[in-house]
């Protein structure tokens, strides 16, 4: 372990009984005292589920609006043409374009953190699939970014305030980042009870036996904390 960690991880895993589940209550304050970076570190949520990847009807995927939001500042770009350019940006977003943005994103631009479409413009957008894909900024029905213009107003404002996206990867996992160790214990614990919630009535009916095997959550570049998932999550 020393090999791979620095001393302050070193110092602040000694905290941490890794033979051992603990409470969320238990959870949230380990998650204020072994969160050592000069930022503010990011909440992350680490799942592994009792899915099969390869079986299209056992992956889990949703959204949920976080309470207390992310405490991240979210970048969001919309493609979108004629009438609907003007309620982006009315709407706050941060770049707006048709056939220009494509182009830009084409040429390597890729700097923000969601990206929203209309269905009329999916068409040209799908052309980007291979850049946007693998950086899980792709628009689809599932994540609920792809809307109709009258609809941008309301989900730029959920994206801001707080909403986020879970999937299953490859390896059967969960990766979610749920809020700033910055906030107040009651406010993690409530980010995290509403992503566990989300999760919960995610289930696909094709999973068979524990949904949830593992879960445990950590401060960026700290170490995990093992929850039970029994208690967390609804099987």
């Amino acid at each position: 372990m020393s090999n791979k960690h620095g001393k302050k991880y070193l110092e602040v895993a000694k905290m941490v009984d890794s033979m051992r589940t603990y409470s969320l209550d238990e959870a949230v304050t380990l998650l204020k005292k072994t969160a050592y970076t000069k930022f503010d570190s990011t909440i992350e949520v680490h799942m592994r589920m009792g899915i099969d990847p390869k079986q299209a009807d056992q992956l889990v995927r949703g959204v949920v609006s976080l309470p207390n939001g992310t405490g991240k500042q979210v970048r969001i770009a919309v493609f979108v043409e004629g009438d609907g350019v003007a309620l982006a940006q009315q709407a706050g977003a941060d770049v707006v374009g048709g056939d220009d943005l494509i182009k830009r994103v084409q040429d390597g631009f890729t700097d923000f953190d969601v990206a929203v479409a209309v269905p009329q413009i999916m068409g040209k957008v799908g052309r980007l699939g291979k850049i946007l894909g693998p950086r899980g900024l792709m628009p689809s029905p599932k994540a609920g970014t792809i809307v109709p213009p009258q609809d941008l107003a309301r989900i730029i404002r959920e994206l801001r305030g707080g909403r986020v996206e879970f999937k299953t990867d490859k390896t059967a996992n969960i990766h979610v980042g749920v809020g700033k160790v910055s906030f107040a214990e009651p406010q993690m614990k409530e980010n995290l009870q509403a992503l566990f919630e989300a999760i919960s009535k995610a289930k696909p009916a094709a999973v068979k036996g524990q949904y949830v095997r593992s879960i445990s959550v950590a401060p960026t570049m700290g170490p995990g904390i093992k929850l039970d998932a029994n208690e967390v999550i609804r099987h």
